[in-house]
């Protein structure tokens, strides 16, 4: 006889520690197992433990089960805790196709020495259907959004896996979240789905200072400025409006104006429209707009079809009358059609500790190149004026939770242009502060680029933090002397979440071909984001 002996802290644990003992012998075909407690003392129990025979099924007959939920990769012959397993299984399949109050069980059994022999009765119960959701609690958010949202349709068999699911949609939104745990209700036949929601603080109203050193008076500092309007959910339908301005210099603006509507005509599709403007000091003007559709693939996933017309125009051609070559910049017009992918794992839409974020595009289409009536037209002799032209994006986020007080944050991105005529005014705009800090914002012209952003980040609150950061990059530019760029950057900030906003402040500085590394390069910016 083997003993051992263990120590616990309290008599219900060691009560515990028997109760899983015994199931656990049990479920291994352990049936004729016998615990015998004796006590020996005011604190101590001997237990005598003796297990029997173990018993195996010889046949087990699926009876009256549905053949469609007999699970397809039955072994020849079932241990007991095997058959406990596959039971399950018809079970799981059961509760997913209509059938919650399904039961199963082994009737008929016979004992042969340590086999058993038997037959499966089931019991199907009534075939219930999903009724249609309904929403309760502080949210504007509108009963129809919330059904398409989470797939979940009237007059379909009820599943538990969808139910399951669904509240976590739910309460992965960026405009809500559960209050508390959805209730479920069987009425004839019916389950109604009940969320109790309350609406998250996610309209946006941001706006950032930037001091850099003026590049036209030495020792002056100048003043940029960013504003971001962002209204979410709008109506309770998941329709969104957005504004972005941007002054990077004194003459140089950018302006974003996008809006999104979710579910049109209760379809999966969502619609959303685009216009974006770049106007770089007096060199040229790019626009371009956006008509896309969205596919939501369930909670994680979401998939992007576009068509986009961007557009760019020299603002000036007086410095180019007396070219003998054409410039760098030009006018042209490109109509591109491509397909983007969102795959979102991150544990939290506004402040994640944890998971990762998957972006990308890819889209092409002909360029044509307008001849400039500025511009000598002999210089346009030779070119080809309509060509295709290509364009790739991916971006990685991971957000790494080490310590309550401690996690890191990583973000790689790369893209890439191509097209027989490129432009300077075709290129990828980087640099600032979301991309490569440390400079100005659309410091970096780019044909392609790989940068990756490192943080290690020391929370004092929930959503506040301390954070040093380092980024590095390659880009290439064929405009300039040397086309390969390899930017470094390293800094400091702090992110104080005040809850009603967050207030950001981070200072940096970067070293590339065109920026030596001083402290008189340094970037500092500042601002606060308002949720309401």
């Amino acid at each position: 006889m083997e003993s051992n002996w263990i120590q616990f802290e309290h008599e219900q644990l060691a009560k515990e520690f028997l109760d899983s003992l015994r199931y656990v012998y049990q479920v291994e075909g352990y049936l004729e197992l016998n615990l015998v407690q004796e006590e020996i003392g005011t604190d101590s129990s001997l237990v005598i433990l003796t297990t029997g025979r173990q018993y195996y099924w010889q046949e087990l007959k699926w009876g009256n089960v549905p053949k469609d939920f007999i699970p397809d990769d039955l072994p020849p012959a079932l241990s007991y805790s095997d058959a406990a397993y596959y039971m399950d299984r018809v079970m799981d399949k059961a509760e997913n196709n209509g059938y919650p109050f399904a039961q199963i069980k082994v009737d008929s059994i016979v004992r042969s020495g340590n086999k058993l022999t038997g037959v499966i009765d089931y019991k199907a119960g009534p075939l219930i259907r999903w009724d249609s959701v309904s929403v309760s609690g502080d949210s504007k958010a509108r009963a129809r959004y919330i059904q398409n949202l989470t797939g979940i349709k009237p007059g379909a068999p009820f599943s538990q896996k969808e139910w399951i699911a669904a509240a976590r949609i739910v309460n992965h939104s960026p405009y809500f979240y559960l209050s508390s745990s959805p209730e479920l209700s069987f009425q004839i036949q019916k389950a109604r789905p009940n969320f109790i929601l309350k609406d998250r603080s996610s309209n946006v109203v941001d706006g950032i200072i930037g001091l850099i050193p003026s590049e036209n008076e030495t020792g002056k500092m100048l003043i940029t400025g960013e504003l971001n309007l962002a209204l979410y959910n709008l109506g309770g339908k998941g329709r969104d409006v957005e504004v972005h301005w941007q002054r990077v210099n004194v003459e140089s603006q950018t302006l974003e104006l996008a809006a999104k509507e979710s579910f049109v005509f209760n379809s999966p599709l969502d619609v959303s429209l685009g216009f974006n403007l770049l106007k770089q000091d007096t060199t040229f003007l790019n626009r371009s707009f956006l008509l896309e559709f969205g596919y939501h693939l369930g909670r994680s996933g979401y998939l992007r079809f576009f068509t986009r017309r961007q557009a760019g125009d020299l603002i000036s051609t007086v410095a180019y009358r007396e070219v003998t070559k054409l410039p760098d910049v030009a006018d042209y017009r490109w109509n591109q059609y491509g397909i983007g992918w969102i795959y979102n794992q991150l544990d939290s839409p506004y402040f994640p500790r944890k998971g990762i974020l998957l972006t990308g595009e890819v889209a092409a289409g002909n360029k044509k190149i307008l001849e400039n009536t500025g511009i000598p037209s002999e210089l346009y002799v030779g070119i080809d004026l309509s060509s295709p032209q290509y364009q790739t994006q991916i971006e990685f986020e991971q957000h790494i939770y080490i310590r309550p007080i401690w996690g890191m944050w990583l973000k790689g991105s790369g893209g890439f242009t191509q097209n027989e005529n490129l432009f300077l005014n075709d290129l990828y705009r980087l640099g600032g502060l979301k991309s490569i800090r440390g400079f100005n914002e659309n410091f970096f012209y780019a044909k392609s680029y790989a940068y990756m952003n490192v943080e290690q980040r020391i929370f004092f609150g929930e959503n506040s933090f301390l954070m040093v950061f380092a980024d590095l990059g390659i880009l290439e530019n064929p405009y300039f002397a040397a086309p390969i760029d390899n930017p470094i950057s390293f800094g400091a900030g702090l992110n104080l979440d005040t809850g009603t906003g967050v207030f950001q402040f981070i200072y940096g500085v970067g070293k590339s071909n065109l920026q030596p590394l001083q402290f008189s390069y340094s970037r500092i910016h500042f601002g606060y984001l308002a949720r309401f």
